[in-house]
């Protein structure tokens, strides 16, 4: 849930990535609004990652086999995102991925609660 200036920023930078859900809170007077990132891009490098790990059939989820089970250290390969401004890596659901330019606009706003980290340039996987 994010309020509506933090709202703002992605329906001007990213209308085709997200869609937005007004969202009344009892406590505040102020408009919310639930953000649901629509956009996935298949972009995760997996050898400048420091370590992923696919569902396995041995896993005992077949729904999930292919997808990532573990992201560490992750690293995108940019070339692969085109004009996406805010999206979710496909396989790996759990984390947000914004450009610069809206990561930018967002700490404009003021907003609170965002962790940001770089994902793409070399990362930290030691090479032996």
């Amino acid at each position: 849930m994010v309020t509506q200036k933090v709202a703002s920023v992605f329906s001007e930078m990213a209308p085709g990535d997200v869609q937005l859900f007004p969202v009344t809170v009892d406590s505040r007077p102020e408009p919310y609004f639930l953000v649901n990132v629509a956009r996935t891009v298949k972009c995760i490098d997996d050898e400048a990652s420091e370590e992923v790990r696919y569902w396995m059939p041995e896993d005992g989820q077949p729904e999930r086999i292919g997808e990532y089970r573990v992201v560490a250290g992750m690293r995108i390969d940019p070339s692969k995102v085109g004009d996406a401004k805010v999206f979710r890596p496909w396989g790996w659901r759990v984390v947000l991925i914004v450009s610069e330019d809206m990561k930018e606009a967002l700490e404009r706003t003021g907003a609170t609660g965002m962790d940001f980290t770089d994902v793409t340039g070399p990362g930290s996987k030691s090479i032996t």
